[in-house]
């Protein structure tokens, strides 16, 4: 971290099984402003327990952004085939707007080198997340149901492959 507080993205790191507490500490309160927005307290990401946390972990590549001990920002991936899946970008709602979820976006990105593109999700009704996804070039494909009130929005973005 710079003297003015700026963080590098020499702090991004991946996370471990040991992390998995300070991780689902950090989702539940990202998450909490999504539950509010879409009036729905059972959103997947609340609802996920220590365990499936850690065992995702072990099965999911994950990196977090730290300022001090604090985990102050997270992205998973998955790489399936020439493409990355990237999930669950959560930022600390105290330090939202300060460029820590494009620091990690971009870094997600990197972790797949053979990747031809990443795809990704979020509710409809995110215009946030949105809003970062597009300016960072991913174009909505499609929309899909969740449940009455709720739309997933899938982006994809084409990225160097090999």
């Amino acid at each position: 971290m710079h003297e003015d507080g700026d963080v590098d993205s020499d702090d991004i790191r991946p996370l471990v099984a040991a992390d998995a507490g300070e991780l689902l500490t950090l989702q539940r309160a990202a998450y909490a402003t999504e539950a509010q927005l879409y009036r729905d307290a059972f959103l997947p990401a609340l609802t996920q327990t220590l365990d499936e946390v850690r065992q995702e972990l072990q099965s999911a590549q994950a990196l977090g952004l730290r300022r001090g001990q604090r985990l102050i920002g997270a992205v998973r991936t998955k790489t399936v085939g020439d493409e990355i899946e990237i999930g669950r970008l959560t930022v600390a709602p105290d330090l939202q707007g300060q460029g820590i979820g494009t620091r990690l976006l971009l870094a997600a990105e990197q972790l797949a080198p053979q990747a031809r593109s990443a795809v990704l999700f979020t509710g409809h009704l995110s215009t946030a997340n949105l809003r970062l996804y597009e300016r960072h070039g991913y174009r909505e494909t499609h929309r899909q149901p969740l449940k009455p009130g709720v739309e997933l929005v899938y982006l994809r973005k084409e990225i160097s492959g090999p």
